[in-house]
């Protein structure tokens, strides 16, 4: 579960970078998604070097999935009595939302697919024009749109800061002062990924992108 999340996070933030291009203008966010369609040619044909990506953030996100219902059912069967009063446990936020903040981020990698990937949902949808879709995307009077997206960001936040954390423990970290560092590296990472997520859907939400 370690390894893919760590996977998944790599991606988020190189995805991060890309998607801030689009302060740069029109002209220069075109031109990065059209360089992303040719990386590799002409050893690959046009667009394959994507179809890998996706085919192996797929394998990741499902390799995760499973971790994670393998852990949890692992957790049942150590303890296949309810207790009768559970004490509470010192935990954070994240900690204890991490299903269901999984089950949002799952719901919304879903959303954005079909709206900025395949351009189903999008009210643009014009292939080639990823500038003027994501402008279409996020338009005030779409502001629903952005009020889901900012949800599901924020729950990516949370559910990267304790991935995070307990990646790091579970790849051996055990010392106090290593924890308190992993603590905080995790919490400004999380920070630096939504807000720069929610840069792009707020700049556009106020007509700083348009």
């Amino acid at each position: 579960m370690a390894v893919t999340g760590i996977l998944l996070v790599l991606f988020l933030y190189v995805h991060m970078i890309g998607n801030l291009k689009i302060f740069f203008g029109e002209t220069t966010f075109d031109h990065y998604a059209h360089w992303l369609r040719s990386i590799g040619t002409p050893l690959l044909p046009s667009d394959w070097y994507l179809w890998i990506q996706r085919g192996g953030l797929t394998i990741a996100v499902l390799g995760h999935i499973a971790a994670a219902t393998i852990l949890a059912r692992r957790a049942r069967q150590a303890r296949p009595v309810k207790y009768a009063h559970r004490p509470k446990v010192q935990g954070s936020y994240a900690a204890r939302t991490m299903r269901w903040g999984g089950v949002i981020v799952l719901l919304f990698v879903i959303y954005h697919i079909l709206d900025l990937t395949t351009l189903t949902l999008n009210p643009k949808g014009e292939a080639g024009h990823p500038y003027a879709n994501v402008v279409a995307d996020f338009a005030p009077g779409r502001w629903y749109v952005t009020l889901f997206y900012t949800v599901a960001i924020v729950a990516v936040g949370f559910h990267l800061r304790h991935g995070l954390w307990s990646a790091v423990r579970t790849l051996g970290q055990q010392t106090a002062r290593g924890e308190r560092i992993a603590r905080t590296t995790a919490l400004v990472l999380s920070l630096i990924l939504v807000v720069g997520y929610l840069s792009v859907p707020f700049a556009v939400l106020t007509g700083l992108v348009g």
